[in-house]
């Protein structure tokens, strides 16, 4: 995958815009003994989309119950606007929800599902008719107000969930997982269609789901989680080039990952080729990684004499895939492990079980320790 472009986190404007959304202090839930979300801390910016990435089991999606107030917080605070909710019911915390799983009533129509909330609020009936179709429009589904859910396509359900979720104009709107269960070519057209959404209504969204290009793509920033902790927070393209722990730079985005032993067997008369002078002794330690995006790494014949300033270590090629706007080469590492690199033009000779050159600039490696030390660019 090509390095994310992303622009600076929206700024919706007005006196708003530097003020709290969200904000966890401490947070922490517990089952028993076991912490499955343990001390966290974040503060999120009114009109900011943060996503919660992580694998299951990470933390995050009991983290957006808690928000949500499903789910009760062991120790630690919620604030949602500056107001503490973490002992207020969900139905008082000015949120609105989306699930994976859309959750519609089958017995009401598209119009009747976006009406519900408004109809437990006590909204005149004039004006909850000219909110839900204000929602619809949004949401591109008002030819669909007189049909019921089981008439709908998961996107059009999905979508419905949507309009529902913000008809009322909540504070914070939450989505677990939502696109989850529906097709890439969908999945990819609901993706821009929520960032548009985002851009028009100026409600915090935050957003839970386990997919890194989702996350990538859609986020103002992203915190990674992982058994129970957020190890780095930080715009989509901070954590793409300056990964501060080794799970994170493996998590988000693909890489190639040298490891010290594979240095130290470059450098060996078995290996064939060494690596530049630069950096050698920096990642020695089998402790230590070298972590390089597949677009910075270039392969050569392995005869190649290596570029002045640059890293190299030989490597064997297992596939070559054809993207259609690029070559992507599944590798083969000195110490068995499997690498990757991304070329916009096919690289010559570099063919299924062909030994190669696999070759860097020092300046696009962060180096990174397997006990989660700190991340540094090689200089």
């Amino acid at each position: 995958m090509s390095a994310p472009t992303h622009s600076a986190p929206a700024q919706p404007g007005g006196p708003e815009t530097d003020t709290l959304g969200v904000r966890l202090t401490g947070v922490t839930k517990r089952y028993g003994d076991k912490a499955v979300v343990d001390d966290i801390s974040i503060d999120i910016r009114r009109g900011e989309f943060v996503t919660f990435l992580g694998p299951s089991g990470s933390g995050k999606t009991t983290t957006l119950s808690m928000i949500a107030g499903f789910t009760q917080v062991s120790n630690g605070n919620i604030e949602i606007h500056d107001r503490s909710v973490a002992t207020v019911p969900p139905h008082k915390r000015d949120i609105g929800m989306v699930f994976q799983n859309y959750a519609l009533f089958p017995h009401r129509t598209v119009a009747g599902n976006v009406a519900f909330p408004l109809e437990r609020r006590k909204i005149a009936k004039a004006e909850r008719a000219r909110m839900v179709r204000e929602a619809l429009e949004m949401v591109h589904m008002t030819d669909y107000a007189d049909r019921t859910p089981s008439e709908l396509s998961g996107g059009q359900q999905q979508r419905v969930a949507l309009a529902r979720a913000l008809v009322y104009n909540p504070a914070v709107l939450l989505m677990d997982e939502p696109l989850g269960a529906l097709d890439k070519k969908l999945r990819d057209w609901l993706q821009s269609e929520i960032k548009r959404i985002h851009l028009e209504v100026q409600s915090t969204f935050l957003y839970v789901t386990h997919d890194q290009e989702e996350a990538l793509s859609l986020s103002d920033r992203i915190a990674v989680f992982n058994n129970g902790r957020i190890e780095q927070l930080g715009t989509p393209q901070e954590l793409y080039e300056s990964p501060s722990t080794l799970f994170v730079g493996t998590f988000v985005g693909d890489s190639t990952l040298v490891r010290g032993a594979s240095f130290a067997a470059a450098g060996g008369l078995s290996a064939g080729r060494t690596v530049g002078p630069q950096g050698l002794s920096r990642v020695t330690e089998a402790s230590a990684a070298a972590l390089i995006r597949p677009e910075k790494l270039a392969l050569l014949p392995a005869d190649s004499a290596l570029p002045d300033g640059s890293c190299g270590i030989q490597v064997t090629v297992r596939t070559a895939t054809y993207l259609g706007n690029a070559w992507r080469y599944e590798l083969s590492l000195p110490d068995g492990s499997t690498g990757m690199a991304k070329t916009e033009s096919e690289a010559p000779g570099a063919v299924p079980g062909a030994t190669m050159l696999a070759v860097w600039h020092p300046s696009d490696a962060v180096i990174l320790s397997d006990d989660g030390g700190s991340g540094e660019f090689l200089t």
